[in-house]
């Protein structure tokens, strides 16, 4: 596994802790799913760092053995395999996705469709009150701006986890093995 989609919040909506807190969250949770020996990073963008230029070159997999994306390329094009049916968990759960109760399907990233830095950070992370980041839908359905995207959809109506909730959110963002 090199890929997963987070499977809680760690409790408060997008303060992470900062980019550092939230590589550290992925970390946690892939050494408890047991995939060891890799540098995980979270896919956010701050005002110091794209997303797309923190997550290593790829390939990268899902916990089912599916291969995602072959490249970052690929993972910023129309040919990456995300769906809800790959964007699983790092225990390979499925995440709900729109029509499901509750629906989850909001993922956090304050990046555009091509990996980069748009809107907001909510402070770079740091932060659960006011504000706004671009999500994605991780079953690329729903409403907004760019339904079909996996990384940037539309944007949250806050920082904070009800925020987060009330948008079609659980506070959920993904982790990729940068090694």
């Amino acid at each position: 596994m090199s890929f997963f989609i987070t499977s809680a919040n760690p409790g408060k909506g997008a303060d992470l802790g900062g980019l550092a807190g939230a590589d550290a969250y992925c970390a946690s949770l892939a050494q408890a799913a047991g995939a060891k020996g890799k540098t995980w990073k979270a896919y956010l963008s701050s005002t110091k760092e794209n997303a797309r230029d923190r997550i290593g070159k790829g390939p990268w997999t899902n916990a089912k053995g599916v291969v995602v994306a072959t490249s970052v390329d690929d993972l910023h094009s129309d040919q990456n395999k995300l769906s809800k049916e790959n964007t699983v968990d790092e225990k390979g759960m499925g995440i709900n996705g729109r029509g499901d109760t509750p629906n989850r399907h909001d993922v956090m990233t304050a990046s555009n469709a091509n990996g980069m830095l748009e809107g907001g950070t909510c402070n770079d992370w740091t932060s659960s009150g006011e504000g706004s980041i671009l999500v994605g839908h991780h079953d690329r359905v729903g409403g907004g701006a760019a339904p079909t995207s996996w990384n940037a959809a539309h944007p949250s109506r806050g920082c904070g986890m009800e925020a987060l909730k009330a948008t079609g959110g659980d506070g959920l963002f993904y982790c990729f093995a940068a090694n």
